[in-house]
């Protein structure tokens, strides 16, 4: 475990020079132990060493499970995730994000080289942080999840990331984060000219194994 600014981290380098970085955020409850399989199973040796990076969100009380203390990227208030927002909770992880972004340029890695995804609440900080980061990246990877704070994503966007691919992938039996709200953030960052590469499958709050296939594919294109 590696810690980076105020948070930990899994980091699994694929060889001895990594010129790239793909960073995932874990969803609610979880950690970032969750997604290292991808360092196994997502086969990018085609574009050199890749250097995984998995961090774990700080744990906090959660609201709609009665305070529980758990790994979450904001505090989730009521089922309905859209009416009612903690947006203090995902302004301060934003820049946490934001911050891992940096130490990967830090390090050597271009931001064009360096791709952030995320599942769940993963997918909802990737849409924040990586729209909003002042530099260029590689792509943003969007797993099950949705874009948080839209009405203020016009006026907030980085013009540098204005054109950044976006994967954005969503069962269709998802009954924590329903599909339709998936749709309409699609459709929302369509509606401002983003290129969004959208997959939907026959799973519930999860992810497939032709997903990983479609992912896989899309990294081997903007890396």
């Amino acid at each position: 475990m590696i810690r980076h600014m105020s948070l930990e981290a899994i980091e699994i380098e694929t060889g001895p020079a990594p010129s790239a970085s793909i960073i995932v955020l874990h969803g609610l409850g979880a950690d970032g132990n969750d997604f290292v399989p991808f360092a196994d199973e997502i086969d990018l040796r085609s574009k050199g060493d890749v250097r995984w990076i998995f961090p774990n969100a700080p744990a906090i009380p959660v609201t709609i499970n009665g305070g529980y203390v758990m790994r979450a990227w904001y505090d989730i208030l009521a089922a309905d995730v859209v009416r009612r927002e903690d947006e203090a909770g995902l302004r301060r992880s934003l820049a946490q994000v934001q911050a891992l972004i940096d130490q990967e340029r830090a390090r050597g890695i271009p931001a064009s080289r360096i791709v952030l995804g995320g599942f769940s609440q993963g997918c909802a900080m990737t849409l924040l942080a990586g729209l909003r980061y002042p530099e260029r990246l590689a792509g943003l990877i969007g797993m099950s999840g949705y874009l948080p704070l839209a009405d203020t994503l016009a006026a907030q966007r980085s013009p540098a990331n204005a054109d950044v691919p976006v994967f954005m992938a969503h069962g269709r039996g998802d009954t924590v984060i329903p599909f339709d709200r998936a749709a309409a953030s699609r459709d929302a960052l369509v509606a401002l000219e983003y290129p969004v590469e959208w997959h939907e499958y026959a799973m519930q709050h999860s992810v497939c194994p032709q997903e990983i296939h479609d992912l896989q594919k899309w990294l081997l294109g903007v890396l």
